[in-house]
């Protein structure tokens, strides 16, 4: 059975067992030796210094609006780093458009060549009847 208990209470009960762990800790600090419990002071402030530390999170540009212009907060190396991809994805789509018009237009050239330097005139191909000689001629092969 999984159940989920709410973060307030969860973060109560951590509380809770924390200090029973600490105040059962420090009832057996009376039976040590100076230099050892002077080790674990020292211990639990580097612990206690290292948890209050809250690790900064890299935080995202923020919109800033300064009179009726509103400005992308942050640096300029975080500017153009967000600019740099569009500008590329932008120049791959042009570039791939180009490569596909000069692809379809030496087809069509082929096909052009093809027409005008073959034996039929191009009237040919437009006739009907060529159409199904062309038929019948490939279901007898």
């Amino acid at each position: 059975m999984n159940t989920k208990v709410p973060t307030s209470q969860s973060n109560a009960a951590e509380d809770r067992f924390g200090q029973r762990l600490a105040a059962r800790l420090s009832d057996g600090n009376q039976a040590l030796p100076h230099d050892i419990s002077e080790r674990l002071r020292i211990a639990r402030a580097q612990a206690v210094a290292a948890r209050k530390q809250v690790p900064q999170l890299r935080t995202a540009p923020v919109a800033i609006q300064s009179g009726h212009t509103v400005t992308l907060g942050g640096s300029w190396w975080t500017r153009i780093g967000s600019v740099v991809p569009l500008i590329a994805l932008v120049a791959g789509l042009i570039t791939i458009s180009v490569m596909q018009d000069d692809d379809r237009a030496s087809e069509l050239a082929e096909v052009d060549s093809a027409l005008l330097t073959g034996d039929l005139p191009p009237a040919a191909y437009t006739d009907p009847g060529f159409a199904q000689f062309l038929k019948a001629d490939s279901a007898s092969d």
